[in-house]
């Protein structure tokens, strides 16, 4: 399939305005033109209720943005956001995140974790890790019914829910209903896979700029291979939950979102893919300028609530 038309217009527009490739950025510069994508995201849901706080995290408190969704809260959702782990923060998904709250009926809790490089790896993970424990643990004062636990996130905040749902199971908990790994980053110990070559550049995420990503977050290359920075490296992924995973035609992740769905069903797991034909990685951020971000948060909230019951 073609590229979606409203995608095609937006990479034309970025081509004529000379927009940088990130991996030719400072991380500042970097920073900077991810703010940018709340102007690409339309116009905000009105939910209940949206509040800010922190929560203890390894090192020090964490900030968490609490959506609250109209009617009684069915659940609870610990959104990652995305950003190669260095770029993105909890304003960059404030509307998909308000959008997601309203869709599903759950109370999201959307968790700002460490930045590479001032804080790499395995510092995200293990800050996300830690909010969803706490989600857990207070997920009664979220006023929740039921109280079901839904770990999500987008590109690096998928890579961020897999390893969550990995920790849980090696370390007894806590519960989690559902992983919903939207274009997720599983593998950073190798980029040989055919949508890196066929898709490598032109189509927004560019090859260079995740190796840019992953050098800042994981450094040391020995490390790479390890599951809580690759889960698809992991030796074991049996007893993890199941999984929605959603890529898009022409991303460079594409392939190895697709290929940690078919190692979870492996496993014995239970992995549900869905390919969004003509659409590019970024879909989750770009709600003012693709029509078929809805059908993407129509998809989750029928996985959630299937997951949830």
């Amino acid at each position: 399939m073609p590229v979606d038309p409203q995608v095609q217009a937006l990479l034309a527009a970025m081509e004529a305005q000379g927009a940088p490739d990130i991996s030719q950025l400072s991380v500042s510069q970097a920073r900077d033109m991810a703010n940018s994508f709340r102007e690409m995201q339309g116009d905000l849901v009105q939910v209940a209720a949206v509040g800010d706080r922190t929560v203890p995290g390894p090192a020090g408190s964490l900030p968490v943005r609490i959506y609250r969704p109209n009617g009684s809260p069915r659940g609870a959702i610990v959104y990652f956001h995305g950003g190669g782990w260095v770029i993105g923060n909890i304003e960059v998904v404030d509307a998909p995140c308000r959008a997601l709250a309203d869709a599903t009926g759950c109370v999201v809790v959307s968790a700002q974790y460490r930045l590479a490089p001032e804080s790499a790896y395995p510092a995200a993970a293990d800050d996300c890790y830690a909010v969803t424990a706490w989600v857990a643990e207070h997920i009664d004062e979220l006023g929740t019914e039921p109280p079901g636990l839904v770990v999500a996130g987008d590109s690096a905040g998928g890579n961020l829910a897999a390893v969550v749902a990995l920790m849980a199971r090696d370390r007894g908990g806590p519960a989690i209903a559902l992983q919903a790994l939207i274009y997720p980053v599983t593998d950073l110990a190798s980029m040989e896979t055919d949508s890196y070559r066929d898709n490598g550049e032109g189509y927004l995420l560019t090859a260079d700029t995740m190796r840019w990503f992953r050098d800042h977050y994981v450094p040391d290359e020995a490390r790479r291979s390890e599951p809580y920075a690759s889960p698809a490296r992991a030796e074991d992924l049996s007893g993890l939950p199941p999984a929605f995973v959603a890529t898009m035609e022409f991303d460079p992740l594409r392939d190895e979102g697709e290929r940690y769905a078919e190692l979870l069903q492996k496993a014995g797991g239970t992995a549900t893919v869905r390919r969004y034909d003509g659409q590019i990685h970024g879909l989750f951020w770009l709600g003012g300028m693709c029509d078929r971000y809805s059908g993407l948060i129509e998809d989750l909230a029928k996985e959630v609530k299937a997951a949830l019951g």
